[in-house]
C-alpha cells in the first residue's frame, strides 16, 4: 500500500480548497437545510447503496411523516416499511427504527454526540457515526464511503482493494490525521461531494476538480485505473412461481414475510422456489394446496418478472388463479383490491398488483 500521506502545509492546503470548493459548489440537499442529527441519521442510511436523486422524494416523505425521533419511535413497523417502500434494502427500515427506539429509550430522543454511545446503537456503523458527529456535532470524525474511498485512492494512489476492511480502516486513519478541527463538517461533506459530482467512477472531471494539485494518480495518469476494487461475485439466481389468487369475495391471498431475514416484515402473494425442469404451474398448485389446504385453481401466467438483489436474483413467473376456503396460517389473509395500497410490498410484488388492478 502506498503510504505517502499529506505534509503540514500541503495538508492544510488541501483542506482549505476542498472546504471552499464545498461552500460554494455543494448541492442544495433537503438533508442539509439543518443540521438536526435525527435528519442526517435517515439519509444516511437511506443512501447506503442508493442514489442522491432517488432518496430525495422518499426523505422529503418520510420526514414529513416521522418529523422527529419521537414520531418514529412511537410508529408501527408496518407503517414505517410503508414509507420505505421502493426504496429496498427494508433491513435499514427496521434498523433505523429500532436504533430511534434505542435513542428514545435511553437518551431520551436526544442523538448522543459521544463516538462511543452512538457506535452502539443498532444500525449505525462507522460511517454513519462519523457522519452524524462531523455533520451535526462538528466533532473532527472520519466518515469514509465508497465516494471517500475512490477519491483518496486518487489522490494518495492507493493501489489497495478498498473492497477489503483493512483498506477502508487505513482511509479512516488518513482522515483523522487531515480532517480540520474548526469544519469537520464540510470537510467530510466535500469528500464526498467531491466523489458524487468531480470524482466520479468513469470519466472524472479532473479539469474541475479543486484538489488536482495534490492528486498523484492525476499527476501520473492514471485515474481510470483506481480505486482498485475485485468483483463482486454473481448472484445466485432462484426460480419462483407466484399465485395471485381471489376467493369468492373477490378478495387477494396475502402473506407476511418473516420478521427476520430478507424484505423481513414485507407482504407478498404467496411465492415458493420451483424446479425449473418441472411444471411450474403445477408446483405451485401443489405447494398452495399443501400449505394452505386450499382448493387452488391457477389459470392464465400473468407475466414472467425479474428482479435483483445485491446478492440474490429472482426469476419470477406469475400465475393468477382461485381459492376456495380460508387460511388458518398466522401473517396470511384475504385483501380487497382497494386495501393493498395499506400493507407495505416489495418492487417485485408491486409489479404484481398494478398487474392485477390494471386488469
Amino acid at each position: 500500500m502506498n503510504k505517502k500521506g499529506f505534509d503540514t502545509i500541503e495538508k492544510n492546503k488541501f483542506a482549505q480548497r476542498l472546504t471552499s470548493w464545498f461552500d460554494q459548489q455543494q448541492r442544495p440537499l433537503p438533508w442539509r437545510e439543518d443540521r438536526d442529527p435525527y435528519k442526517i441519521w435517515v439519509s444516511e442510511i437511506m443512501l447506503q447503496q442508493t442514489r442522491v436523486d432517488t432518496v430525495i422524494p422518499y426523505f422529503r416523505r418520510f420526514i414529513t411523516r416521522f418529523p422527529t425521533i419521537e414520531s418514529l419511535a412511537n410508529a408501527d413497523q408496518e407503517e414505517v416499511l410503508k414509507h420505505w417502500e421502493g426504496l429496498g434494502y427494508y433491513s435499514r427500515a427496521r434498523n433505523l427504527h429500532a436504533g430511534v427506539r434505542e435513542v428514545h429509550a435511553k437518551y431520551g430522543s436526544r442523538v448522543p454526540d459521544q463516538a462511543d454511545e452512538i457506535s452502539a446503537i443498532k444500525g449505525i456503523g462507522p460511517y454513519t457515526a462519523g457522519a452524524i458527529l462531523s455533520i451535526a456535532f462538528g466533532k473532527p470524525e472520519p466518515a469514509v464511503d465508497g465516494n471517500v474511498m475512490r477519491v483518496l485512492s486518487r489522490v494518495l494512489l492507493v493501489e489497495d482493494d478498498i473492497a477489503k476492511q483493512k483498506t477502508r480502516k487505513y482511509f479512516e486513519q488518513v482522515v483523522k490525521a487531515i480532517i480540520p478541527e474548526d469544519d469537520p463538517s464540510a470537510f467530510n461533506q466535500g469528500l464526498m461531494e467531491l466523489g458524487a459530482t468531480v470524482c466520479t467512477p468513469k470519466s472524472p472531471k479532473c479539469l474541475l476538480c479543486p484538489v488536482r494539485q495534490h492528486c498523484q494518480a492525476f499527476q501520473e495518469n492514471r485515474q481510470a485505473e483506481l480505486p482498485v476494487k475485485s468483483k463482486s461475485k454473481a448472484p445466485k439466481v432462484e426460480t419462483i412461481a407466484v399465485a395471485a389468487v381471489q376467493n369468492e369475495n373477490g378478495e387477494w391471498l396475502i402473506r407476511r414475510r418473516p420478521e427476520t431475514g430478507l424484505l423481513g416484515g414485507m407482504w407478498e402473494f404467496p411465492a415458493f422456489k420451483v424446479d425449473t425442469a418441472l411444471n411450474k404451474k403445477a408446483q405451485l398448485a401443489q405447494k398452495m394446496c399443501e400449505m394452505y389446504e386450499l382448493k387452488v385453481e391457477l389459470h392464465d401466467r400473468l407475466r414472467n418478472i425479474q428482479h435483483v438483489f445485491s446478492h440474490l436474483k429472482w426469476e419470477m413467473s406469475v400465475y393468477r388463479g382461485t381459492v376456495e376456503g380460508t387460511v388458518q396460517q398466522e401473517g396470511h389473509l384475504f385483501c380487497g383490491s382497494s386495501m393493498l395500497e395499506k400493507y407495505p410490498f416489495p418492487v417485485s410484488h408491486q409489479k404484481i398488483i398494478r398487474m392485477i388492478t390494471e386488469r
